[in-house]
C-alpha cells in the first residue's frame, strides 16, 4: 500500500496542545479532517492543517494517488527541542521556562476497498 508522508520540524506549539489536535483527525478521510480542522479554534489547526495539505500533495505528485481516496493512516507528534528562559521572581530568584516545540508527522494512504 502506498503512502505519502509530510513533517512539520520544530513547530512552537507545545506537543499536548497540538496532540488535542491531531487526536480528532486521526483515521478520517481528507476532506473531513480539513473540515474538522477548519471548525477548531486551536493555535494548532492551521499548522496541523498546512502539514496535511503538504502530506496530500506529496501523495497527488509523487505517488499519482487519487486525492479523493486518501485517510489519515498514521498522525503523530513527537517532541521537539526545548527552548529554555528564565523569568524574574520575587527577592532576587529566577523560575525556569520551559517554550515547548513539537514535530508533527502525517502519513496518507488510500482507503482499503471493502
Amino acid at each position: 500500500m502506498t503512502q505519502a508522508k509530510a513533517i512539520a520540524r520544530t513547530v512552537r506549539i507545545a506537543p499536548r496542545k497540538v496532540r488535542l489536535v491531531v487526536d480528532l483527525i486521526r483515521g478520517k478521510q481528507i476532506g473531513e479532517a480539513v473540515a474538522i480542522l477548519r471548525h477548531t479554534p486551536k493555535a494548532a489547526s492551521p499548522v496541523v492543517e498546512k502539514v496535511l495539505k503538504s502530506a496530500v500533495a506529496n501523495a497527488e505528485h509523487n505517488y499519482e494517488l487519487d486525492v479523493n481516496n486518501l485517510v489519515v493512516s498514521e498522525i503523530f507528534v513527537d517532541e521537539g527541542p526545548t527552548l529554555k528562559r528564565f523569568r524574574p521572581r520575587a527577592q532576587g530568584r529566577a523560575s525556569a521556562i520551559n517554550k515547548r516545540t513539537s514535530h508533527i508527522t502525517i502519513v496518507v494512504s488510500e482507503k482499503k476497498e471493502v
